[in-house]
């Protein structure tokens, strides 16, 4: 049985997102186009979310943090877009029961099932 939805924290809702990057970046290797920028946004989001793992600011306290880490980012314009990004994910586990079950599981992930080596 999973948490119930309102017990969800910054940090297991951001480190669950991690794994679902994970799998998005599995993903984005095989595309045959320059992946700069796919690279440059993958890693200021890892970033954001492994720094919310690290913090674990108080619910009530989420969407403040990540202002603080968008006025402070070198890059404000691509922090902030990947904040509102984390915000609305944040808000969307609380909103939706089938999103925070598919978090808690650790986001599974075809994507992320296809890199595992068959053993054998």
């Amino acid at each position: 049985m999973t948490a119930p939805v309102t017990a969800l924290r910054p940090a297991s809702v951001c480190n669950a997102l991690l794994a679902a990057l994970n799998a998005a970046e599995g993903r984005s290797r095989s595309r045959k186009r320059d992946q700069t920028p796919d690279a440059i946004g993958l890693t200021l989001r890892r970033e954001l979310l492994e720094q919310a793992v690290r913090d674990d600011p108080e619910p009530e306290a989420f969407e403040p943090w990540l202002l603080d880490h968008v006025e402070v980012s070198a890059t404000p314009g691509a922090v902030r877009a990947i904040a509102q990004a984390v915000l609305d994910e944040w808000r969307l586990a609380h909103q939706m029961p089938s999103f925070a079950d598919w978090l808690a599981q650790g986001a599974p992930s075809a994507d992320a099932q296809a890199r595992v080596p068959a053993s054998g």
